[in-house]
């Protein structure tokens, strides 16, 4: 039971009716938690024995869920021997074989590569169309920034909710971007130079927060042509969310 609280979805209390909410939700764990020596369709059987799916019409929602991810070819297979990205796929299917009305999936895409991922987006948005509530926990910002809402979570905390563009309303001042073959050095520099400015490495790139975009755009090229290092290019940007989230947690940092 909770420590204190009390929590309702789509109408159920979650203690005293938890078996009736387990009707309406699924859920994806961020590891393969499927049997690896069953078939994919030994798998979507198992999971419809659990959630007591009738026979009748169980080949033809099973079928269905195989078409809408793509795995129809691969009924057949070992759950063992599919690629993470079609591994990830089967524990969607699996996740939906009761038909709920709400998904939560546990970093649904974590070391999956770029195509599976943008394959198992675009499933997403099938589901929301289909008028299911999908809630996805992600490390990847990139892909938080394709939902309709965004948490910002820090040690169990939320530090913001809205959506991604008033997000991006929360971020105070302006970003430049600097790139320089010498990135860390480049940013060790600034961050010695510029103590009143916020300076993150992204990538092969510098993000600098300022609110001085004139001055500092000018104190960057000093700074960087004074020690030798090459100034590929500077301007500013559009914040992103990640850009979002070092901000709030900087500001959090200082209460």
């Amino acid at each position: 039971d909770p420590t204190e609280g009390a929590a309702r979805v789509m109408g159920h209390h979650t203690v005293q009716e938890a078996e009736a909410l387990k009707e309406e939700i699924g859920y994806m764990s961020q590891r393969f938690g499927l049997y690896p020596d069953l078939t994919v369709l030994e798998n979507l059987h198992f999971y419809a024995d659990i959630y007591g799916l009738p026979r009748r019409g169980r080949d033809e929602k099973i079928g269905r869920l195989l078409s809408f991810s793509n795995l129809t070819p691969f009924g057949k297979r070992l759950a063992g021997n599919l690629s993470g990205g079609m591994k990830q796929k089967l524990g969607l299917a699996c996740a939906l074989i009761h038909t709920p009305r709400v998904l939560f999936l546990d970093e649904p895409t974590n070391g999956v590569d770029p195509v599976s991922r943008r394959d198992f987006w675009r499933i997403l948005y099938q589901l929301l169309r289909e008028g299911v509530t999908v809630f996805v926990a992600t490390a990847y910002l990139d892909e938080a920034d394709r939902c309709n809402r965004v948490g910002l979570i820090h040690r169990g905390r939320i530090l913001a909710c809205d959506t991604p563009d008033n997000l991006r309303g929360l971020m105070r001042g302006t970003i430049l971007e600097v790139r320089t073959p010498s990135p860390r050095r480049a940013a060790l520099l600034l961050r010695e130079q510029r103590e009143k400015e916020s300076v993150g490495i992204f990538g092969d790139r510098l993000h600098v927060v300022t609110h001085d975009a004139g001055e500092t755009s000018t104190a960057i090229e000093a700074i960087l042509r004074g020690e030798g290092i090459e100034l590929q290019g500077l301007r500013a940007i559009e914040p992103s969310l990640e850009d979002v989230l070092v901000s709030v947690l900087e500001d959090e940092g200082k209460r």
